[in-house]
């Protein structure tokens, strides 16, 4: 598919594309590993093999990246790849590793920066030096496209990485770029202020598209870039024109503080948590009223759904008699996670996934999509939730 100047331009509130695309959001390690769950089940289903386009922000970006990555290893057939354990080995090799906090103590002790050594190690752990041309080809309808979101520091706007282009709509897009996926991914989970900003040089040509006006050095030569949340926390930016969406949330949501923090760092966190619940928060609301709407098809699912909010006559893995409170509290971290708590996270992710899909996916849209959901009999990994 020819990649037209409103691909990056602010495209307008319409389902255009008769398709379906998925969000994944950011959440850290937490987000990364529960977004496995939801594509297990989207699998099982056989919806994986037809989804449009996978964006994703920040901790998701590490789970959309590698997935894209491994594709066309995953043996798809009828929509469901039959090697879907390539995948998972490979997130949990990641969730296996601490990163953050080396990061930040290597960045600020050693040579070179934070954001690069968070770059170094998702390629050594996961990436293995591939680049953005080497995600999938979507123009065959084999495979999605995948978007991989950050946030330009420099013109304020979601600047977005793919096989085919990167780029905002002020600074113009930049063709083919070959820009490692670690690289991409570090930008997009560059948590602020910790990991933020990473510096990208562009040493390609940056052509402007309608509405440009940044389309000149020094936003065409370095894109100093932050966490994809910061814009977007759910990743729906690059998937408006779907006809169906159907979004993962892992974010965390903000808890009250009876003597909130006085000192400026500590009261700076705090208000760049507040600033994240309120912009997430708006975008639900935003995407709940176009599902109840008819403006677009889809479903929404979180680490802190209520099982019972969906209404099913069935719940074959006791799922309204099971609390997954202590999973959705798990810090915005990028730190090692013990494999109990990974098989956890992965169950509750597919079990929630799974009760969104059955409550909102009726059967005239299963009939277009060619797929029949039918309950699932046990949690796709050791142990329950």
């Amino acid at each position: 598919m020819p990649i037209e100047p409103t691909d990056l331009a602010e495209p307008p509130e319409s389902n255009s594309d008769d398709s379906i695309a998925l969000a994944l959001s950011g959440g850290g390690y937490r987000a990364m590993v529960f977004h496995v769950g939801a594509l297990y089940r989207l699998n099982e289903v056989g919806l994986l093999g037809k989804i449009g386009r996978i964006s994703s922000v920040s901790g998701g970006s590490i789970t959309s990246a590698y997935l894209g990555l491994r594709w066309s290893e995953l043996q798809f057939s009828g929509g469901q790849a039959a090697r879907f354990d390539l995948f998972v080995d490979g997130i949990r090799a990641m969730a296996d590793t601490s990163v953050d906090v080396g990061a930040i103590f290597g960045g600020i002790f050693l040579p070179g920066t934070i954001s690069q050594r968070l770059a170094d190690t998702y390629d050594d752990v996961l990436f293995k030096g591939a680049t953005l041309r080497q995600l999938p080809d979507d123009t065959a309808d084999t495979a999605p496209r995948f978007v991989i979101n950050a946030t330009n520091i420099q013109s304020a706007a979601i600047w977005r990485f793919s096989r085919p282009y990167m780029g905002d709509y002020r600074v113009g897009l930049i063709r083919n770029p070959d820009v490692k996926l670690s690289v991409a991914v570090a930008a997009s989970s560059a948590f602020p202020p910790f990991l933020s900003p990473l510096t990208l040089p562009i040493s390609q040509p940056a052509e402007p598209v309608e509405g440009a006006d940044l389309n000149r050095p020094p936003f065409t030569t370095n894109a100093i870039l932050s966490d994809g949340g910061v814009y977007d926390n759910l990743g729906l930016e690059t998937i408006k024109r779907f006809a169906t969406v159907l979004v993962s949330d892992a974010g965390q949501k903000i808890v009250a503080e009876e003597n909130p923090h006085h000192d400026w760092p500590r009261h700076s966190l705090r208000i760049l948590d507040t600033v994240d619940n309120q912009v997430r928060s708006l975008r639900k609301r935003q995407l709940i009223k176009s599902f109840e709407s008819g403006e677009r098809s889809g479903t929404y699912w979180g680490v802190r759904t209520n099982f019972d909010d969906y209404k099913l006559t069935d719940d074959p893995l006791k799922c309204a008699s099971r609390d997954p409170t202590s999973l959705a509290e798990l810090p915005t971290r990028l730190e090692r996670m013990p494999r109990a708590v990974q098989n956890k996270l992965m169950n509750w992710g597919y079990a929630i996934c799974d009760a969104g899909l059955r409550a909102h996916l009726g059967e005239p849209l299963q009939a277009k999509l060619g797929i029949s959901i039918t309950a699932p009999a046990k949690f796709p990994f050791p142990g329950d939730y």
